[in-house]
């Protein structure tokens, strides 16, 4: 189970109403009685897809610790992207972190970092595991991958996906897969096995033999359960079909729609030697149509976009970008807000989220394996 903290949503350039890109995505534990997910609430560990200015300042205003701080992931090198980062590490550093901490990023990004702690003086006292996405070893399909153990239950494998931008720019797929080992007890007492402390040791994993001699395997008695999450956060793109094998059994894009597909053509006809090269929420939507995507949410919005939704105002605003997406998208579509939460379980339903926002469940036509 994944749930998605959106930081900053804005392009370019803040808005009194929206930061700039940053996605936090947390791994929770739905095994966990629910007492204990309350308690683990701030030791939950998360991920970060980007890194705009003023992320660290987003974060204090949620739960999310940087001491669980897992993983960052930069998807390029544009400053809206990535320039909270150097602050961000500083602060973590401050915090006293003292735990290794992957970075995941283009080459670029580490000279940026360099650069910043030796002007400043810059110490941090944990390790930065930094992976160059050009060095990663890449699969037959080009895509590369790591995979990150939180625990003996939860894995997490991301995988890199090249997409089209002014400069080379990446989408991430992120699965969590959470496995569980189900005591068949049914079965043991239908054989005669009492409960004991041989229950556990099957449990474990563990082949045990009994007083009287009788051999036990653990494989007989115990059931292994899987729940796989997968969701796909895209960097900067104007080519969105470039995600169409990394989006394969995903629950979820997320993709940028900095502009309506009106205004993008406009930008493209005015000024021909400049092409921004990012999509449109029309782009998207069809694709997401053409490939039977069940969940979209879109974000990186341009500034001149107001917050408000109103189709009957002259003025820009997030109507059009919605109507501009369900033009052609008829699946389920969210446009994302600063601290919008979206809990990616299989379940259709909304709940009750923190302070103003809410936590979207979003469907999904498979939520195990």
């Amino acid at each position: 189970m994944l749930q998605l903290t959106f930081l900053g949503t804005s392009a370019g350039v803040p808005t009194k109403q929206r930061n700039v890109t940053a996605l936090a995505i947390e791994c929770l534990n739905p095994y966990l009685s629910k007492s204990n997910q309350q308690q683990s609430k701030k030791s939950r560990p998360w991920i970060l897809i980007d890194c705009g200015e003023g992320t660290q300042h987003q974060l204090l205003h949620t739960h999310l610790s940087l001491h669980k701080l897992t993983a960052i992931c930069i998807t390029h090198v544009h400053g809206d992207h990535c320039y909270g980062l150097p602050g961000l590490l500083a602060s973590a550093a401050m915090s006293g972190r003292k735990e290794a901490l992957t970075l995941i990023a283009p080459k670029a990004i580490s000279k940026l970092l360099d650069a910043v702690t030796l002007t400043t003086e810059l110490h941090f006292p944990f390790a930065i595991n930094f992976m160059a996405i050009e060095d990663l070893p890449s699969q037959p399909d080009n895509e590369s991958q790591v995979i990150i153990s939180l625990d003996n239950q939860q894995q997490l494998m991301i995988d890199i996906h090249r997409l089209s931008h002014r400069v080379p720019s990446y989408g991430f797929g992120i699965t969590q897969t959470i496995s569980r080992r189900m005591l068949n007890t049914d079965k043991l007492r239908a054989a005669g096995i009492p409960a004991s402390q041989l229950w556990g040791m099957l449990q474990q994993g563990k082949d045990v033999i009994t007083e009287d001699g009788k051999q036990l395997r653990s494989a007989d008695y115990v059931d292994n359960e899987k729940l796989r999450t997968r969701v796909v956060i895209a960097g900067d793109n104007d080519t969105p079909r470039l995600l169409t094998s990394a989006l394969q059994d995903a629950d979820l894009l997320v993709h940028e729609a900095t502009y309506t597909d009106e205004v993008l053509n406009k930008i493209q006809v005015e000024n021909p030697d400049f092409d921004p090269m990012h999509s449109s929420a029309q782009r998207v939507g069809k694709f997401a149509q053409d490939i039977g995507l069940s969940n979209l949410i879109l974000t990186h919005f341009s500034a001149r976009y107001q917050r408000f939704d109103n189709l009957d105002s002259t003025t820009l605003n997030m109507g059009h970008i919605r109507l501009d997406a369900k033009s052609v998208y008829h699946g389920n579509l969210w446009l994302a807000e600063d601290f919008a939460q979206y809990r990616v379980d299989g379940a259709a339903e909304v709940v009750e989220g923190q302070a103003d926002s809410r936590v979207q469940c979003l469907g999904s036509a498979r939520d195990s394996k």
